[in-house]
C-alpha cells in the first residue's frame, strides 16, 4: 500500500509494491486469475507461492490468503476485545469480508453493516477468497451496502459500538475517507463507549501520512492510541490506531485480554492473544517521536 501510487511492476509477473519511490516488496505471480477495470479501480487476483491467492487494487497489495490474519485480527480485536460487549459494528471498505468475519466471531454481535463502494471487490472475494471471509457474507447478521462510505456515514442515523475503517490507501475512492471531516462524522456515529479503528501506514515508509492521520484523529477524538503490528504483504512494520471518546485499549491487561478471548469463545485466532495485545502498544523511540510530533 504505497504512498507513491501504482508504479509499474519491475518485470511482467513480478508483482511490485512500491513503499517509496525507490523501495518496496515484490511477489512472483504463478498465475493470473483476474485483471480488469471496475468503475473505481484496477482489479487483479493472482496465485502466488508465498501468499496463496493475492488481491491487488490499482497495483497495490490488498490482502492474501496466507497473511490476511496479521491485518484483520489486529484491525478488529484490539478495540473489540477492550469493549465491554460489542453489539453493533460498521465497516467502511473491507469488501474482502475479512474484518466482517472477525467481528462476527463475537457472540454479543447482533449487526454488522459493511459499506463497500465497489461491488467488484465483493464479487471477487466471494469467488476467490473464501479463506478470508469464511462465509461472512452469508451470515444473517451482516448487511452489505454497496455505496460510498462518506455518503453513508453522513446520511445514517444509526450508532455503533465499533467502526472499522478497512480502506485502501489515500487516493482514488478512499481519498476523502482520511479527512478530519470524515473522522468527525464517524465520531458522531459512535456510541459513548464505542471506538473506531483504522490502519495508518508504515512508520518507516510513510512518516508524513502518519503525522497527518494522527493529527486529524486527535483533532476529533479524546483518546487516540497508535499501535503496531507486522504485515508481511505490506513490507513489515505497520501502524494502526484506535480512536474513541472513552475507550482506551491499552488499559486492558494481557491476562484480561486472554480471559475475554476465552469467555467470549472467540475461535480461530492465528495472531491475537493477550501478550500480543499488550505488546502492540510498545512503540520504538523513533515511532514515539513520530506520533508525538503529529
Amino acid at each position: 500500500m504505497p504512498d507513491e501510487g501504482g508504479a509499474a511492476d519491475l518485470v511482467p509477473g513480478v508483482l511490485t509494491e512500491y513503499l517509496t519511490e525507490d523501495s518496496g516488496i515484490f511477489v512472483k505471480s504463478k498465475r493470473e486469475f483476474e485483471r480488469f477495470q471496475s468503475p473505481y479501480q484496477a482489479v487483479e487476483v493472482h496465485d502466488t507461492q508465498s501468499f496463496g491467492k493475492l488481491f491487488r487494487l490499482d497495483g497495490h497489495f490488498m490482502t492474501s490468503e496466507r497473511d490476511e490474519f496479521f491485518y484483520h485480527e489486529n484491525l478488529v480485536h484490539v478495540a473489540a476485545m477492550a469493549h465491554p460487549a460489542p453489539v453493533s459494528a460498521l465497516i467502511v471498505g473491507g469488501g474482502d469480508g475479512g474484518s466482517a468475519e472477525e467481528l462476527l466471531k463475537y457472540p454479543t454481535m447482533k449487526a454488522v453493516t459493511l459499506v463497500e463502494i465497489d461491488l467488484a471487490v465483493v464479487d471477487i472475494a466471494r469467488k476467490y477468497f473464501g479463506e478470508i471471509h469464511r462465509g461472512a457474507f452469508n451470515d444473517p447478521r451482516l448487511k452489505l451496502n454497496v455505496e460510498d462510505g462518506l455518503a453513508f456515514v453522513a446520511a445514517t442515523t444509526e450508532t455503533y459500538d465499533l467502526i472499522v475503517l478497512d480502506l485502501t490507501d489515500p487516493g482514488g475512492p478512499s481519498e476523502s475517507l482520511y479527512d478530519a471531516n470524515f473522522y468527525r462524522a464517524c465520531a458522531a456515529r459512535l456510541n459513548p463507549t464505542g471506538a473506531m479503528t483504522l490502519h495508518v501506514g508504515s512508520p518507516v515508509a510513510h512518516p508524513g501520512r502518519i503525522r497527518a492521520v494522527m493529527a486529524n484523529l486527535r483533532a476529533t477524538f479524546a483518546v487516540v492510541v497508535p499501535y503496531l503490528t507486522s504485515i508481511p504483504l505490506y513490507g513489515g512494520l505497520w501502524m494502526m490506531a484506535c480512536a474513541s471518546s472513552t475507550l482506551n485499549p491499552s488499559y486492558l491487561s494481557s491476562l484480561e485480554a486472554d480471559r475475554r478471548v476465552a469467555t467470549r469463545r472467540i475461535r480461530d485466532l492465528r495472531y491475537y492473544n493477550g501478550d500480543m495485545h499488550r505488546s502492540s502498544f510498545s512503540l520504538p523511540n523513533f515511532v514515539r517521536d513520530l506520533v508525538a510530533a503529529a
